[in-house]
């Protein structure tokens, strides 16, 4: 799981890369257990919520006045 303070840290190049690798293991998360057994049934759960952190980052410093 991401900490907000980690995001902080990153560059806005980093948080798309991140935000991408993180679509993709929820894609394959969701696609790979329809039929299975799922061992960790909060890994889908806890990927939501990083990409809701990694956007909310990237929308916060759009937002963000310029100096």
């Amino acid at each position: 799981m991401i900490t907000m303070k980690e995001l902080t840290e990153k560059n806005e190049a980093e948080l798309v890369s991140l935000l991408g690798e993180k679509r993709e293991e929820l894609r394959k998360i969701s696609f790979g257990t329809a039929g299975s057994t799922m061992r960790n049934v909060h890994a889908g759960k806890n990927l939501r919520r990083d990409i809701a952190r990694i956007l909310t980052e990237i929308t916060n410093r759009s937002h963000a006045p310029r100096a």
